[in-house]
């Protein structure tokens, strides 16, 4: 028997088009900064990546001007040195993942058969953080302070002693606001592509792009905050002088390599899993096939992202390191190779099975897979230690660098930019104009960095602003600036091909390229809310089987086709299985993630200009505005006050015990975890490497304090898992006193700690010993006093009829921060407190 609401959409669709566009629709004006829609925020992420990528661009032909010919003065040392960092800088951090990123933002819920991520607001943050302190970043190039220390900030050159400016403080900074958005939109992929899926979307169903971005997002969760902490160790050196790097405190300036290499390899990856994405979404669309191997395909996603882990000394054979640990890591840095060549020869299986169409799209895919395997055998041939050593720091290894992460990420990009250019605009590219871009950046790409290889062989040095004429190397550079800028001529052609295609371009029929995935099923250019209805799938490539499918959505005969509620809707699924579990109410345009931003971007400021007592004052806005946001959730009248569904759907997910937001803490707490972890590497490294390190003859930790602390941490624990398992239940009795005593349990374990760091009497700034200390005694007071909040907010929203058998959902997710505290708290007591008096120094 049909419902009122499915006979009315059957004969007024278009009412339900109308009704879904109030709900979904973006404000414009001022009020368009409050966007938290998907489409709109990828868009602006790669928009602005672009500008970066610009700026990168502009700073590499400086360089290559200025190598062109030999005893150059085009720039002074010091300006060379500093542009030479911010164009690495920029293309890493500010345009190569971000760009990534929004790709992956604007095209996985269409993927996946979403209307949009699962924590839109987080989104929006991370945009702000991106955008701010990339401002604040590329504003050093203005002012003439950038960093001047290499884009991989290795110490001691950019210490206090060798840096007094502040070029790298706008580095460290800079990088750690940008991050922050990195790991939010990483955390947000991660959750969507898990829970998200459209119904009958099971893991083994799901398109290999969103595959990829899973792991690529996963990579970023565990591969950023080893450099977050550096970047936060290397800072509280530089602003109040703790020796984290300083030999005679007892530090170790290759803790800094260690750190920002357990990061930079991983990072390798992060950019080229999700531009081998787009190539294994390409080529089975263009050769008219389904992908051959296709579980090989995600089999080698695996197992690449694995194996980058454990590649980070693979940039440190020079260093000093065993001569075990260079075999183990060569060997390693080889391996990767074989899931690398897996999809490569998938790849070529399925042009050779198929009947490729030599489209636009097509031309970069095939300018990819030669460049990256000219790469890639440059790779194998740097894993070997002896030849390694002897190519160090030449220009040899700035051209491999290239053409693994221009070829194995740039143009890729540009076919899927050229691919997906019908689904942003709704108009088809030029194949003239792409095609002159393609040559002219195909051919002054290999130019510019072919001809480096060469150099670099000669002997030639990186990181050096000129050079004596006869020493061999004019012909080549010179060879190679004039192939730089037929480079840039290309990427212009490529811009400016883009750039009036949205007002020229030839208007594209519904899915032009014949594609197989769900992102083809929308409008071009897309609605705010991707599909009118979400459907059931029993394929891994719908439009294939069901061209009519588009159609059929667009006149909502699927699933959720219902506006009447006022909500932002869309299925929760099950991660295996794609079943459907709850739907999934999503929060509206908001301030709150500019707000908080905004604050964020001051603190940043204040502490480069070292006005400590204004950061101090913005991290606690900073701190309102976030929880404010968090307010407005659940049962809270703006999030979803009435919980009515239709007869037959699943409960909302504020009504459940399993929402996504458990799911988001989870993952945030992944990424947490690898900061801890980190640390942990960086006190016991110290303990055992560093020459000068000082282990006091009496540890300063009073145990019976700090177990003390760690027995109130795990008294509030039990309360919280107890009140938890209640609600499962249904039961709520006493939920707010108990809240409230776990609150106190836990304020009671703060100041414990704080007792403990107090009479621990340390000297931070004298060895190295007590600033990693009071670094992990601090992390702790701050994790344990974030859980008091939270679990005082939860009491509160009990009291406000947010929370309670009718809203059970909010005190599980709380419930994974004390868990997750327990276990960080106690294992800094063994590491900080009893190990030292077991073993010694």
């Amino acid at each position: 028997m049909k419902s009122v609401n499915q006979e009315a959409i059957e004969h007024d669709p278009q009412q339900l088009h109308e009704d879904l566009h109030t709900i979904w629709g973006n404000p414009t004006g001022l009020r368009s900064l409050t966007i938290v829609n998907h489409t709109t925020l990828g868009l602006r992420f790669m928009v602005t990546g672009m500008v970066f990528f610009l700026i990168g661009g502009i700073l590499a032909m400086l360089v290559r001007t200025q190598l062109a010919t030999p005893d150059q003065n085009f720039m002074s040392p010091d300006i060379y040195n500093q542009v030479t960092t911010m164009h690495g800088t920029v293309m890493m951090f500010l345009f190569a993942i971000p760009m990534l990123e929004g790709l992956a933002i604007y095209l996985i819920p269409k993927m996946i058969g979403a209307r949009d991520l699962v924590c839109p607001r987080l989104t929006s943050l991370g945009y702000f953080c991106y955008l701010f302190g990339g401002i604040i970043l590329t504003s050093s190039l203005i002012i003439e302070m950038a960093p001047s220390s290499g884009w991989f900030m290795y110490t001691p050159l950019s210490s206090k002693e060798f840096a007094p400016d502040l070029g790298s403080d706008f580095w460290l900074l800079g990088i750690t606001f940008v991050e922050i958005s990195a790991v939010s939109a990483g955390v947000e992929l991660v959750v969507s592509i898990l829970r998200t899926r459209t119904q009958g979307m099971a893991l083994h169903k799901m398109p290999l792009f969103a595959w990829y971005i899973l792991a690529m997002a996963l990579m970023i969760v565990v591969g950023f905050p080893p450099l977050i902490l550096g970047s936060v160790l290397l800072e509280l050196e530089r602003a109040v002088g703790m020796p984290f790097f300083q030999i005679a405190g007892g530090g170790d300036p290759l803790l800094w390599q260690h750190l920002f290499w357990l990061f930079g390899h991983p990072e390798v990856y992060i950019i080229f899993l999700p531009a081998a994405g787009i190539v294994s979404t390409l080529i089975p669309v263009f050769a008219g096939r389904p992908i051959i191997g296709y579980g090989w395909v995600v089999a080698a996603i695996a197992i690449m992202g694995f194996i980058s882990f454990g590649l980070w000394v693979h940039h440190m054979f020079t260093v000093g390191i065993p001569q075990l640990a260079q075999a183990f890591f060569s060997a390693a840095s080889m391996l990767v190779a074989v899931p690398t060549a897996i999809q490569v020869f998938v790849w070529l299986a399925t042009l050779w099975l198929g009947k490729p169409k030599m489209k636009l799209p097509m031309l970069w895919v095939m300018g990819f897979l030669i460049i990256f395997v000219c790469g890639g055998l440059t790779g194998v041939m740097l894993a070997l230690v002896p030849f390694n050593w002897q190519v160090h720091d030449t220009h040899f290894v700035v051209a491999h660098m290239h053409y693994v992460l221009v070829g194995g990420m740039f143009f890729p990009l540009i076919a899927g930019l050229y691919y997906w250019l019908p689904l942003f605009s709704g108009r088809m590219p030029s194949e003239n104009l792409g095609r002159w871009g393609f040559w002219l950046t195909f051919l002054g790409f290999n130019g510019t960095f072919l001809i480096m290889h060469w150099t670099g062989l000669l002997g030639m040095p990186r990181r050096v602003y000129t050079y004596e004429a006869g020493s061999g190397w004019e012909i080549y550079n010179l060879l190679s600036s004039v192939s730089s800028f037929v480079l840039s001529a290309g990427i212009a052609m490529v811009l400016l091909d883009i750039a009036l295609h949205f007002r020229f371009g030839k208007p594209a029929k519904l899915n032009p390229w014949n594609a197989d995935t769900l992102e083809w099923a929308n409008t071009m250019p897309p609605s705010a809310y991707n599909f009118v209805s979400l459907p059931s799938l029993e394929t891994r490539h719908p439009l294939w089987d069901d061209p009519n499918l588009p159609h059929t959505m667009a006149k909502g005969m699927h699933g959720l086709a219902v506006a009447s509620h006022g909500r932002r809707e869309m299925w929760g699924t099950d991660p295996i299985t794609g079943k459907v579990r709850e739907i999934i109410h999503l929060p509206g345009n908001s301030w709150w993630p500019l707000f908080a931003a905004a604050a964020l971007a001051v603190v940043c400021i204040s502490l480069l200009t070292r006005v400590y007592a204004l950061a101090g004052i913005f991290v606690v806005i900073a701190g309102v505005f976030l929880l404010r946001w968090s307010w407005e959730n659940g049962a809270h009248p703006n999030a979803a006050p009435d919980a009515g569904v239709k007869p037959g759907d699943p409960p909302l997910h504020s009504r459940t015990m399993d929402g996504p937001g458990l799911w988001a803490m989870a993952v945030f707490l992944i990424a947490n975890g690898s900061f801890f972890l980190s640390y942990l590497f960086g006190w016991f490294y110290l303990w055992t490497v560093s020459p000068e390190w000082q282990m006091p003859d009496t540890p300063p930790l009073s145990l019976l304090i700090m177990g003390m602390a760690g027995g109130a941490v795990i008294a509030g624990c039990v309360v919280v898992e107890k009140l938890v398992r209640g609600l499962r239940q249904q039961r709520d009795a006493g939920l707010r006193a108990s809240l409230y005593l776990a609150a106190a349990l836990g304020a009671l374990q703060v100041g414990l700690a704080g007792l403990a760091l107090w009479r621990a009497d340390l000297s931070p700034t004298q060895t190295t010993h007590d600033a990693v200390m009071l670094v992990g005694l601090v992390y702790a007071l701050f994790h344990g006093g974030l859980a008091v909040i939270l679990t005082v907010l939860q009491g509160m929203r009990v009291g406000y009829g947010y929370v309670g058998a009718h809203a059970p959902f909010e005190p599980a997710v709380v419930a994974l921060l004390w868990r997750y505290n327990v276990v960080t708290f106690w294992l800094l007591v063994g590491a900080l407190a009893i190990l030292p008096r077991v073993i010694g120094g």
